[in-house]
């Protein structure tokens, strides 16, 4: 029987601790939602940090067996598979969230280092927690795709640390989210980066040299072949491209919310104001015609500095 990897352990005991009865009973009604395509309910993001739920939105991501499974005959299948995720709103029980599906393969892909944009890989190197799973293997494929997200985000960080300088795992982890933060359209602060970090700051200090040591014996294991080693020069020019794709993609995806999200535009606004501070307010046409209204709302918001 093969070793369970310090990594691999680690996550299983983060997704398996306990969240409010509400987030779980929530996670459940998504999962019956879609039936027998449902494999896993993750719970992720700001209100897990702060256990605030109340008014607030929480995040989901439900991983389905596949996106035919999940949707039947639908334009929402070619939708998923174009540009993963769709997004969803779900309400229950006077709590609101959106919800991201991804199937099973997309979520595996999109924690590794070939995905062409941070948007999974950056969230799940971040704490999460498993609040619904249909069997032991959907767990077990759950932790393994997972197991990618923060080893994906050392390989793109270590050699965009500054030379002759000594850095703890703090350190690593905050410049990697402050990458992956760059690649998106966010609304995020400045320092929101290393808030996250130091929001949890054991857990981050526990994790980081279990993924040294997962990094560690992948490279043994690739060590009978030629390893090419990526200069800083060939890792900035990965990072410009994920910064390209993700704002590209940040702009594509909310035309597509358009037609699966009632209500994304005002989605957006209340993200944008609640983390930068502003006091943005959608216009009636705006809603009527959210894809223009998106378009005139993001260059103001971009040259404000609001979003980044």
């Amino acid at each position: 029987m093969a070793r369970v990897s310090e990594l691999k352990s680690l996550i299983a005991e983060e997704l398996a601790q306990s969240v409010d009865r509400r987030v779980a009973a929530f996670a459940a009604s998504i999962a019956e939602q879609y039936g027998e395509a449902s494999r896993v309910v993750l719970f992720y993001g700001s209100c897990l940090r702060t256990t605030e739920l109340d008014g607030q939105m929480l995040d989901f991501y439900l991983i389905v067996s596949s996106y035919e499974a999940a949707y039947g005959k639908s334009w929402l299948v070619a939708a998923n598979k174009r540009l993963p995720p769709n997004v969803f709103p779900a309400e229950h029980d006077g709590l609101v969230a959106k919800v991201a599906v991804l199937s099973e393969q997309d979520f595996y892909k999109l924690n590794r280092i070939t995905a062409s944009a941070v948007s999974v890989w950056a969230r799940f190197a971040q704490p999460s927690r498993l609040v619904w799973h249909a069997d032991e293997q959907a767990r077990s494929q759950a932790i393994e795709a997972i197991e990618g997200a923060a080893i994906t985000l050392f390989d793109m960080t270590f050699p965009m640390m500054d030379i002759g300088k000594e850095h703890g795992i703090a350190d690593l982890w905050k410049r990697g989210f402050e990458l992956t933060y760059g690649a998106e359209l966010r609304a995020e602060r400045k320092d929101r980066s290393d808030s996250v970090v130091d929001s949890d700051p054991e857990r981050y200090a526990r994790f980081g040299p279990a993924v040294m040591a997962a990094i560690t014996e992948r490279n043994k294991a690739q060590g009978k072949s030629l390893k090419i080693i990526a200069s800083r020069n060939a890792v900035e020019k990965r990072w410009r491209q994920l910064r390209r794709n993700g704002k590209l993609l940040t702009l594509a995806r909310l035309a597509k919310a358009s037609a699966t999200y009632a209500g994304g535009i005002d989605y957006l606004a209340w993200k944008i104001n609640r983390h930068a501070g502003t006091e943005y307010v959608i216009k009636p046409w705006q809603r009527n015609w959210p894809i223009l209204g998106a378009l005139v709302m993001l260059p103001r918001l971009i040259l404000g500095g609001a979003i980044k």
